[in-house]
């Protein structure tokens, strides 16, 4: 279910002397300005600032009509970055335009929704040569200066699956590791040897010396490309790449379906796609980041960390937790609770985190996440009985065991964890038997 947001905008869009003057939703100052420039490789940039908007009106599951176009923008002290989630949350896509990107200047910080329109979809398309792109951007507008162009005023609701996407991609992508780095030319021709459109199959791809080879079955070093056509937004930029990295979770042989990023750089600006584990599988359903929203002191972590963000362009966790005088893992866990505001992400390049503030309620957390509400309720009502690493959970008439394993992973005898073996999030018996747990230590 979406949640709808409602945005004012200062003025109707329209194509001025100076430009296209593109309205946004705001924030509380009248039209100050974070960053006002020009794009240094413009033709790239409209490249990957189309590839963002089309994946942000796609749904590769059961495609329908347009979906959102609504993308993120953010400036943050050195760079800028463009977000959105397909209409069915299933791709994630990101582009960082970088200092080598702009002449211009980071003034401030802040984070905006754009009213991507299709007049400006077209004005982005004819960009080329060496024609001059403008972008001046601030929490109350985003303009974008070309030759030529029209924009029409557009307000867009911001979906809750957004928000709940953000919070699980963020958590997902931290344990990503780079598995493959290939050329520009080599990836051309890795994308267009890539089934169709409708494929849903899941493959993946072995690195191969310069290359990428397909396999059907996981393997050591291998990156899940799931529904192999959702990578077709990566095109309109290849001609402009230097090389495409490729980023995932470890994998055995065995191995189930797992996210994975895909990371095309100009050197100036990267475009990345974060694809979920199944085409089917939209982000906002993984469950990732409950556990970490399960511990008890996890909001006022959150509260005391977020105080200390600074807009740095990546987060470092380590000087975070000195100055916030918590270890690590809580720092993590609050990050992921903050997350769930849309106040952080991760950057699988950079290796670290980013801050961001979008207009929503930290307090959906839960609202959104009824596994979490479930969990808390057999908490209150006595029904988790620990032995040790076992427990079982009371749960209506039926009881469940629980088992934590090594790894921290727990197993469950219900059928939430019979029907998704751990790959969705832990089921709210988990949940609850890990909040005793906390309480217990």
């Amino acid at each position: 279910m979406n949640a709808v947001q409602t945005y004012r905008y200062l003025r109707p869009s329209a194509l001025r002397s100076a430009g296209l003057d593109l309205q946004t939703s705001g924030g509380p100052a009248a039209n100050p300005r974070f960053f006002s420039g020009f794009l240094t490789t413009p033709t790239a940039a409209a490249a990957g600032l189309l590839a963002v908007a089309e994946v942000a009106r796609t749904r590769y599951h059961q495609p329908v009509s347009p979906a959102s176009l609504d993308p993120v923008v953010t400036g943050s002290r050195d760079r800028l970055r463009f977000e959105s989630f397909s209409g069915c949350c299933g791709v994630y896509a990101r582009m960082d335009v970088v200092p080598a990107g702009f002449d211009g200047e980071v003034v401030g910080h802040g984070t905006t929704n754009v009213d991507v329109n299709p007049p400006l979809r077209e004005a982005l398309a004819r960009v080329g040569g060496i024609e001059p792109l403008h972008l001046a951007v601030g929490p109350d507008d985003l303009t974008v200066s070309t030759i030529e162009g029209a924009v029409v005023e557009r307000k867009v609701p911001l979906p809750g699956r957004w928000m709940r996407g953000f919070a699980e991609v963020h958590v997902l992508t931290a344990g990503f590791e780079p598995r493959a780095e290939i050329p520009a030319a080599e990836a051309a021709a890795f994308l267009r040897r890539l089934p169709g459109g409708s494929d849903r199959s899941v493959l993946w791809a072995v690195p191969a010396g310069r290359t990428l080879r397909l396999t059907s079955r996981p393997a050591p070093g291998a990156v899940c490309l799931a529904g192999a056509g959702r990578l077709a937004a990566l095109r309109g930029l290849l001609r402009h790449a230097r090389t495409l990295r490729v980023y995932g979770p470890v994998v055995r042989t065995g191995s189930p379906a797992v996210p994975s990023t895909w990371e095309l750089d100009t050197g100036s600006l990267r475009l990345s796609l974060t694809l979920s584990p199944e085409p089917y599988r939209g982000f906002s359903g993984e469950g990732a980041a409950l556990l970490a929203l399960a511990g008890d002191d996890v909001i006022d972590d959150a509260e005391l960390v977020g105080a200390l963000l600074s807009w740095d362009p990546t987060i470092d966790v380590v000087a975070l937790a000195d100055a916030a005088g918590l270890p690590a893992d809580r720092v993590r866990a609050a990050l992921a609770q903050l997350g769930t505001a849309g106040r952080v992400g991760y950057d699988v390049a950079d290796a670290g985190y980013f801050h961001r503030v979008m207009p929503h309620d930290a307090g959906r957390a839960e609202r959104d996440n009824p596994r979490l509400i479930g969990a808390r309720t057999l908490v209150e009502q006595g029904a988790v009985r620990r032995d040790g690493d076992h427990a079982t959970v009371r749960s209506g008439d039926e009881d469940y065991r629980v088992r934590r394993l090594p790894d921290g992973a727990f197993t469950c005898t219900c059928h939430w964890w019979a029907k998704h073996r751990g790959q969705r999030g832990p089921c709210k018996h988990a949940l609850a038997v890990s909040m005793v747990a906390e309480v217990t230590v």
